[in-house]
């Protein structure tokens, strides 16, 4: 996580995960494998298809406009095109999906974002990472405050998503 889109880089992913998981190599469980992605959706197939490792998401809004200001990949891999992909598969046994959520206060923290949240995400065995921002200098964003973090992930676990905070 952190160094970059993996699924732009599918080959090489798929050689370290078979280097990571084959016996000849350091003979590690899929399951203790996750690949972090923004949703680059035919990569995606691929490895849903290809592999049995965990999957997180980086999701930060709900409403396409909002995450597009955020992240420009949301014009090219919309958010719930992501997930229509990702129900497509079985995540109920031990093989998990996870979406990140990093909480920066007004901009994504409000009940009107955990509720259209609990939309997106309705009916898919899932966790939401609710993740604390860490505010950095120039950057327009702030904090969400430690109340409204656990509001919202209270609103999600009320809901039937599992949601931790980070």
């Amino acid at each position: 996580m952190g160094m970059g889109e993996p699924l732009d880089n599918y080959g090489e992913v798929m050689r370290a995960i078979e280097i990571l998981t084959a016996p000849w190599g350091f003979a590690w469980s899929p399951k203790r494998i996750t690949l972090s992605t923004v949703g680059v959706l035919p990569a995606l197939r691929r490895f849903l298809d290809e592999s049995r490792c965990h999957l997180a998401v980086s999701l930060h809004s709900p409403f396409s406009d909002e995450r597009l200001s955020v992240m420009p990949v949301e014009k090219a891999y919309p958010i719930r095109d992501v997930v229509d992909l990702i129900r497509e598969y079985d995540f109920t046994g031990q093989r998990r999906v996870s979406f990140e959520y990093t909480m920066f206060s007004g901009f994504n923290d409000s009940r009107r974002h955990a509720d259209a949240l609990i939309r997106l995400l309705s009916g898919l065995e899932c966790r939401v990472n609710l993740i604390r921002f860490h505010s950095i200098p120039d950057f327009p964003y702030a904090a969400s405050p430690d109340l409204i973090i656990e509001n919202f992930r209270d609103r999600l676990n009320r809901a039937g998503i599992t949601a931790t905070i980070r």
